[in-house]
């Protein structure tokens, strides 16, 4: 599905959605399609959520913009509720997760100036996915999504993602390291999880050579692993935090948290974003974090995540192959043994929205507020589907 006026920079699937209620969208046949996916792990509380709704129409009957240029009592509102619920003490609002990216990438390159580094550099992860703007493209661990928009911003150090050794000798090799960028769990990558205790060794290795641990929750956050932020899962936390997706629901936000050392490098004229942060945005931020804590939607994204893998594990088992399934909380991902060419299509004409990330991976990102009987339903989709195919 294309038309000549919009460039072709996706290749997109031949079907258009009207509305959406909860887990499912209607397309402008009538047909309906069970949503694991999410709009990519954005429409957390699903579609058309009452709350959402009405924190938008009553802002938009106020209030759309005014600009950073004056003081917004609803980006104050949700500056408090998200850096409290991120344990962190404060935010820069943009648009998108790679703007709260780019933020972090210049809080580091501050960060190391102000120590004297005249070049600073930022340690990144092999298979990491941090944005498509040239420094974010940049940071990206992906020769496929670079290809083509050389020369690339330079200042990155790149490692194998899950690796500590491998970090620590760089740190006694390259005195210009000033941060650590990284995902708590690698979404486009294929839901990769790294091994227990990585957050916490890159937090003493961070402490112990005075560098910002920087951790990318754009995919991980606002309750999709099954904790508002994935690293309170553990103990390793960041001194600075970007989240965006599931942030407004499908409204355009996002946010570069910080903390401690980091939390006053900025300062006026450092940084900004014309439309960051703006009532509208801000408004459907508040909302959702609400509701996100008054229906305890963390806790049972937990639990339906962890429904959902032990049920696909039972109906997978035996289906050749299917190498193996993963996740935390709500972001799942099932590898196969070769390219699944054809799945997102096949799925489709089952009912159900998917995606395929790294050719070999099934990734699932199905609203918070999926139900139990919804977990079934995908996980028999899926079987089936997979049955068929080894057939």
């Amino acid at each position: 599905m294309s038309t000549p006026s919009i460039m072709p920079t996706y290749k997109r699937l031949d079907v258009s959605f009207t509305h959406g209620e909860g887990c499912w969208l209607y397309d402008t046949h009538g047909r309906r399609y069970l949503d694991a996916l999410s709009g990519i792990a954005v429409c957390g509380l699903g579609h058309a959520h009452p709350a959402v709704t009405e924190a938008i129409t009553a802002q938009a009957g106020k209030l759309l913009h005014t600009s950073n240029l004056y003081g917004i009592p609803l980006q104050q509102e949700l500056a408090d509720r998200l850096t409290r619920a991120a344990g962190m003490d404060t935010v820069f609002f943009g648009n998108s997760g790679a703007e709260a990216n780019e933020g972090a990438i210049k809080l580091a390159r501050l960060f190391g100036h102000r120590k004297g580094i005249d070049k600073p550099a930022i340690i990144v992860m092999e298979g990491a996915f941090h944005g498509r703007t040239l420094a974010t493209l940049s940071a990206t661990g992906s020769r496929k999504v670079q290809a083509g928009f050389e020369p690339l911003v330079s200042g990155f150090v790149r490692a194998r993602y899950g690796d500590l050794t491998e970090i620590s000798a760089i740190a006694r090799n390259n005195p210009r390291i000033v941060a650590v960028l990284v995902e708590p769990v690698q979404g486009e990558a294929g839901i990769r999880l790294p091994p227990p205790g990585y957050l916490e060794g890159l937090r003493e290795i961070c402490d112990a050579n005075d560098w910002l641990l920087m951790l990318d929750e754009v995919q991980t956050g606002n309750g999709r692993t099954g904790r508002m932020f994935a690293w309170q899962h553990g103990s390793a936390a960041p001194d600075v935090l970007t989240t965006a997706k599931g942030l407004g629901n499908g409204v355009p936000i996002g946010a570069c948290l910080a903390r401690g050392k980091a939390a006053s490098l900025f300062g006026p004229g450092n940084h900004g974003s014309t439309f960051g942060g703006n009532p509208l945005a801000c408004a459907a931020a508040n909302a959702v974090l609400r509701v996100i804590e008054e229906q305890q939607l963390c806790a049972h994204a937990e639990q339906m995540g962890d429904e959902l893998v032990r049920q696909l594990r039972e109906a997978l088992a035996s289906v050749p192959g299917v190498r193996e399934v993963r996740g935390k909380g709500l972001m799942v991902g099932i590898e196969l043994e070769a390219a699944g060419t054809g799945l997102v299509e096949d799925a489709l004409a089952a009912g159900l929205l998917i995606n395929l990330t790294g050719d070999n991976v099934i990734r699932l990102l199905p609203p918070l507020v999926i139900s139990a009987d919804e977990v079934t339903q995908i996980t028999h989709i899926l079987a089936t589907l997979l049955r068929n195919r080894a057939a």
